[in-house]
């Protein structure tokens, strides 16, 4: 498959839930193998062009970590239920979420947890701000639960994706930069 081509071809409004859309996009951008195939080792995966596609990594994240991502992800319960609307858009229509037969214990929702949220649709407001999700009460207590789980994402992104990495980490120091006037550490006096 070649997955360049097969993005130009699919938009926000493929669900996947469509057959006949989805019987059309597989003939047009088949997967260059016959059948199913089992990865049981870590792989890279690779589309038609050799750009890495999907990156399985069976048993990489330790049972302590997996614990703390779920008791984070416990603290966004209050949000994510508040994020699902019988009228909600393509990304918060309860429609889209079910729970299964088993509760899994994640609730159900569509949250964006930004540091640098661009407010879209808001008049005169040019500099991003931290995403409404991590505004409420229970915002310092989430970013310490999320922060040995996001530095390990950080870490995969790393190597797996530098330039992606980089960028992250340049648009975070220009938006330091920004909120204080200065670099990084300059201007700042020393108290004795």
């Amino acid at each position: 498959m070649d997955i360049a081509r097969y993005s130009k071809l699919i938009s926000p409004k493929d669900t996947g839930h469509n057959e006949q859309r989805e019987a059309r996009l597989l003939e047009r951008c088949p997967p260059g193998h016959e059948g199913k195939m089992l990865v049981d080792k870590p792989a890279t995966i690779l589309d038609a062009s050799g750009a890495i596609i999907t990156w399985y990594l069976p048993y990489a994240l330790t049972d302590t970590t997996q614990k703390e991502i779920r008791e984070a992800t416990n603290l966004l319960a209050p949000s994510l239920e508040k994020s699902v609307r019988a009228d909600g858009n393509w990304r918060t229509n309860q429609k889209w979420f079910n729970r299964g037969s088993e509760d899994v214990g994640a609730t159900p929702g569509c949250i964006n947890l930004s540091p640098a949220w661009f407010q879209q649709g808001h008049k005169n407001v040019s500099d991003p701000e931290v995403s409404a999700s991590l505004k409420g009460p229970s915002c310092e207590s989430i970013l310490k639960a999320i922060a040995r789980p996001a530095a390990i994402a950080s870490a995969a992104l790393r190597v797996m994706h530098p330039e992606q990495y980089w960028a992250g980490l340049r648009t975070l120091s220009n938006r330091e930069y920004h909120a204080t006037g200065t670099e990084k550490g300059a201007g700042k006096e020393s108290h004795s």
